[in-house]
């Protein structure tokens, strides 16, 4: 194993299954995960340790719980699947060491990963991430192997604890949101965890409450039914088609390891990630009253910039990634703080993403106002002004990314599909800023070997051109 074949990415780190993705090289990461926690100032650590759907959760999980076991370090580890946030909400809840979770959260099936959570329960920071890469790099170079010991035995032991998350989640989401007006929604509603660790969860919970609910693509499949558990539109067909055919007043879907939301209106029309946030923003400092800053990252919608002044609060732009969210969220007094892929967070609940949370805000919004998603979208666009927005994903070869990274910077235009190039910024990629609040961005994964294209513009159809100019300038050689 080289020191680049684990590199920890935007939100932990991820690779392919039974290629570097191994049990050895997950025992190595907990290692520098035990080291970087027994440093810390817990005296007695204890850590929650959750895993998602995929091929081998449970079993990278249970490695993970030796390791942490072998260097006396309790482990709280969820019976079941269980949803990122809520081992985020765990760690907050209970106050411990900090939290490991097993999952790939929206990647392809052949791939996994490993998230560490911080003792304040979200994300683990920059700062976090170098000093575990360094003691992971520090362990290689020595020679040192990871201390492990039998999961059974520390089962057996005590030093592992199996808990069910679900009652202390569940009774935080009742404080949280206006139950009583969700109650109030008659039709049913589609709750799809698109076959990841968010099956049951919402479905249990509306139950409780006596909604009508209907779930589809609730069992385990780790191939994800041939599609990647990302909630954007090509991949909730099946949830469009649910929502007609339930008669259902809206659909609600989350990703891999449940941190990120997708929705579908009452006709099966897809809602993305930056209505999303709009919308959560809107009812929260508006409706609500809730005070505090406004965050998002470098990719995601103009709207937020619109109506973080229209409510007079501080709006901040991140690099993409979480974590970047999540360390202002524990700085200064953040209301909302979101991304373009789906995760948003509030920070009255914790400094995490939880696309189930965030599910149920959007059926309080419906439920206070009396009005569905697609009214509820009408209304925000006549407020300020029509915003559409799509992505690409280009998978470029070595070469080809090599010559992204280098020299893309040198072949930008002073135009692009016609419209004047206002300025450029490049905190993360680079972005280039049109005229009448369009841009466009070009920005290499930091999960996967793929470069994104984003785009913003008033018109579906300028989206398009923007993203076909995009693509055009990024293959030019």
């Amino acid at each position: 194993m080289t020191e680049a074949e684990i590199q920890f990415g935007t939100d932990g780190w991820r690779a392919v299954i039974s290629d570097t993705f191994t049990m050895a090289n997950v025992r190595r990461v907990a290692q520098a995960l035990a080291d970087y926690v027994v440093s810390g100032p817990h005296s007695t650590p204890v850590v929650a340790v959750g895993y998602d759907t995929r091929f081998l959760s449970r079993r990278y999980a249970e490695e993970v719980a030796g390791v942490l076991a072998a260097n006396a370090i309790g482990v709280l580890f969820s019976a079941r699947a269980t949803p990122s946030p809520v081992v985020s909400f765990v760690v907050k809840h209970r106050q411990l060491a900090g939290g490991v979770m097993i999952t790939a959260s929206h990647n392809p099936p052949e791939y996994n990963g490993i998230k560490f959570k911080g003792d304040y329960g979200g994300s683990a920071l920059p700062e976090m991430t170098s000093q575990i890469e360094a003691r992971l790099q520090a362990n290689t170079a020595e020679g040192r192997e990871p201390l492990t010991t039998d999961f059974s035995r520390a089962v057996g032991r005590g030093q592992v604890e199996f808990i069910d998350p679900r009652p202390e989640y569940f009774a935080r989401l009742q404080e949280l949101v206006d139950m009583e007006k969700v109650r109030s929604l008659k039709l049913p509603v589609v709750i799809d965890p698109m076959y990841g660790a968010g099956q049951g969860y919402l479905r249990e919970f509306l139950a409780e409450d006596g909604l009508k609910v209907v779930e589809i693509r609730g069992e385990i499949n780790p191939a994800f039914g041939g599609v990647n558990p990302e909630p954007i539109a090509k991949n909730l067909a099946a949830l469009a088609t649910a929502v007609r055919e339930a008669g259902a007043v809206a659909g609600f879907a989350t990703d891999g390891d449940a941190d990120r939301v997708g929705a579908m209106d009452h006709e099966g029309n897809f809602v993305d990630s930056h209505r999303i946030f709009a919308l959560l923003l809107q009812h929260l400092a508006g409706r609500r009253g809730w005070e505090g800053d406004v965050v998002k990252t470098f990719s995601t919608t103009q709207m937020v910039d619109i109506l973080a002044g229209r409510y007079g609060r501080k709006l901040h732009i991140t690099p993409v990634g979480f974590k970047y969210i999540c360390e202002l969220m524990l700085a200064q007094p953040i209301l909302i703080g979101g991304e373009e892929s789906g995760g948003i967070g509030i920070t009255r609940h914790i400094p995490e993403r939880d696309g189930l949370f965030n599910s149920l805000l959007l059926m309080e919004i419906m439920a206070a106002t009396g009005k569905n998603l697609q009214e509820l979208i009408v209304e925000l666009m006549a407020a300020i002004g029509p915003h559409y927005y799509d992505r690409v994903d280009l998978h470029l070869g070595p070469e080809e990314d090599e010559d992204f990274r280098q020299h893309f910077v040198e072949r930008l235009p002073d135009r692009l599909a016609g419209q004047v190039v206002e300025r450029c910024d490049r905190l993360d990629g680079v972005k280039l800023f049109l005229a009448g609040g369009r841009w466009i961005l070009f920005r290499a994964s930091g999960t996967e070997p793929v470069v994104r294209v984003y785009a913003e513009a008033p018109s579906p159809d300028e989206v398009a051109e923007l993203l076909a100019a995009g693509r055009e300038l990024l293959e030019r050689r």
